[in-house]
């Protein structure tokens, strides 16, 4: 077994040996939102149940609660003038959103976008005043100005798999991303036309799914891999059509995650996504091309935001045994420090940190993941997680379930497969299509591997996974019997022709470049489809889904719940009601997270008595 020796940057706490009673986890506080002048912080956190806007003095650090109402919310940004706050909310923890604002003290509240089926997305705010740029979809996207204070819409443009990323700060030119998934490009609106030219040639391969507008306007900045494997950021000069894009700033050794600007166009945070998942942060003056490094304050980091005078950065940032949580950066010295002051005692001292392995699959390509140890010698009783997407990935970050299973002395291994994302353009498209074979197989490997490598016992490994990785663990079941003691399936694809007849219209436009046209691609689709081969999978498992879900209709796991009692195979169905495709209440979390632990440790130490 290929162990990487870096120690982690959260240093391994003590384990017992003995299986443990786990704690609830603590609460999660993320998405940042910082008042124009850097004074306030503005974030969501699920410390009352489920995520609620909370705000905090920089300098005080005791968050008050604004009252926002009984919804999840899942994004919140603070208007360029101070007045105002927008927040996106799930309705019944459903795929679909909607757009409300309110103002920084709790009042005038109402909804501006996000009306009947449509779903709404907040792009960002014009300069200097409340009029915000969103996008509205259902069977097509709808680019669209949004005044907080009146709430008057204006349509800039209407298209299929079209969403708005920038305007100009005169309204006179909109920047619009068009395509599915990793196929995506960027096209330039002229709003009084309406005329729409592509960014960046067509070159049939990568994608580019974030841009903006530099400050005078001339120029589009643009985090893309179509010119390279990983991603980087590019510069496109709008006056010379013609010229190829200028690089700002890529790595060899790891891909653009994210870039967010200060609202004057001079600055901008990229974080860095390191081989296996850690996150790196510097800062980029734009306009001089130096790039520093910024000591990054956790394992994984994100939701990076600068304060509208630049004068501060706030972002998430958490860790195997950290949960979520808002820090603060100095711009000008790197300096960072936590949003509250009590961050010290919201670490989970009994957690594990887990060690990057390296693998091949049978084919040869290199694969990765982290591997959680419990306490004393191998082998464990072992599940692979597999994470959702596919175009997600398995990181170093706050997982509650894995640190429970560890508790009961249970190894996980959550691999990156192909088609994971932070591995380069052609890691993440190597599932498409027929490639999604591959990724099957890389579950058996991932499997084979634990074994071989005395991690895990025979006859004692299960998986579990969530979205796309619930269809790899009905997927690796029925493809692979024999091999797994019993599976959690959350959310989970059994059928695509159920799925595609079933999702949001623009998820299913979105994921015929990833899992193929259900007319075109019809046997393909049908012989990926776990449903198919329903009669192979013969081992117990959990079927866990949110009774709102419209991304992942919660048919796909009553089906198999249905066609599993016919045969009379053991399993279990667990419908959350109120949640959609992310379980967003920390009670219906705990209830799923209970269940797996549950089911897991269970089936697995049933068939270690069975075997002797």
């Amino acid at each position: 077994m290929s162990v990487r020796t870096e120690a982690p940057r959260t240093a391994r706490r003590a384990r017992p040996a003995i299986p443990r009673p786990v704690s609830p986890p603590v609460g999660a506080d993320f998405a940042p939102a910082p008042s124009p002048d850097g004074r306030r912080v503005a974030f969501l956190s699920d410390r009352a149940g489920t995520p609620g806007v909370w705000v905090c003095e920089v300098d005080a650090g005791t968050p008050v609660a604004l009252p926002v109402g009984d919804e999840p919310v899942l994004a919140l940004s603070w208007s360029p003038d101070g007045q105002w706050l927008a927040c996106v909310v799930a309705p019944g923890g459903a795929p679909r959103t909607e757009l409300w604002v309110l103002r920084p003290d709790g009042t005038r509240r109402r909804q501006v976008a996000g009306f009947g089926r449509r779903s709404a997305t907040l792009a960002g705010w014009l300069p200097g005043g409340a009029l915000m740029a969103v996008t509205e979809t259902d069977a097509r996207g709808r680019a669209l100005l949004v005044d907080a204070a009146t709430g008057h819409r204006r349509v800039l443009a209407e298209g299929e798999l079209l969403t708005l990323l920038d305007v100009t700060a005169d309204g006179a030119a909109a920047l619009l991303r068009r395509g599915p998934r990793n196929a995506r490009w960027l096209e330039l609106l002229d709003v009084a036309t309406g005329a729409r030219r592509r960014l960046l040639p067509d070159s049939g391969r990568g994608s580019t799914d974030q841009g903006w507008f530099g400050p005078d306007g001339t120029s589009v900045l643009a985090r893309t891999d179509a010119y390279s494997e990983l991603a980087a950021l590019v510069r496109v000069d709008l006056t010379r059509p013609e010229q190829p894009p200028t690089r700002l700033a890529g790595r060899p050794d790891a891909e653009l995650e994210h870039v967010t600007p200060s609202a004057d166009g001079q600055r901008g945070a990229l974080l860095w996504n390191t081989y296996g998942g850690r996150s790196e942060l510097s800062l980029l003056d734009l306009t001089t091309g130096v790039q520093r490094a910024v000591t990054a304050p956790g394992e994984v980091l994100g939701d990076a935001v600068f304060a509208a005078d630049g004068g501060l950065l706030c972002l998430t940032a958490q860790g195997p045994v950290r949960p979520p949580e808002v820090w603060l950066v100095d711009p000008s010295t790197g300096a960072s420090r936590p949003l509250r002051s009590d961050t010290a005692a919201r670490t989970d001292d009994a957690g594990v940190a887990p060690h990057l392995v390296d693998l091949r699959a049978r084919d040869g390509l290199p694969l990765s993941g982290w591997l959680y140890r419990p306490a004393g010698p191998g082998p464990w009783p072992t599940v692979i997680s597999l994470h959702g997407g596919p175009e997600a990935q398995e990181r170093p970050g706050h997982h509650p379930l894995f640190q429970a299973l560890v508790a009961q002395g249970v190894a996980v291994f959550a691999p990156n497969v192909r088609g994971s994302s932070g591995f380069g353009r052609s890691f993440v498209a190597a599932d498409n299509l027929a490639g999604r074979y591959g990724a099957i197989a890389d579950v058996a490997a991932c499997a084979e591997f634990l074994v071989d490598a005395g991690v895990a016992r025979p006859g004692q490994l299960g998986c579990l996974g969530r979205s796309y990785g619930g269809y790899l663990v009905l997927a690796a079941l029925v493809n692979f019997p024999g091999l797994f003691a019993a599976g959690v399936a959350e959310c989970g694809i059994s059928d695509f022709h159920t799925f595609f007849a079933g999702t949001e219209p623009w998820i299913a436009a979105a994921a015929v470049s990833k899992y193929g046209d259900p007319r075109r691609d019809a046997d393909l689709l049908r012989d990926l489809s776990p449903m198919t081969h329903i009669d192979r999978l013969d081992v117990p498992v959990l079927l866990i889904h949110g009774a709102n879900d419209t991304n992942v209709p919660a048919g796909e796991s009553a089906q198999v719940a249905e066609a599993l009692a016919a045969r009379g195979v053991p399993h279990g169905h667990l419908v959350l009601a109120g949640e959609g495709h992310d379980f967003l209440s920390r009670a219906n979390a705990e209830a799923a997270r209970t269940a797996t632990t549950a089911w897991l440790t269970r089936h697995l130490a049933a068939t270690a008595s069975v075997l002797g």
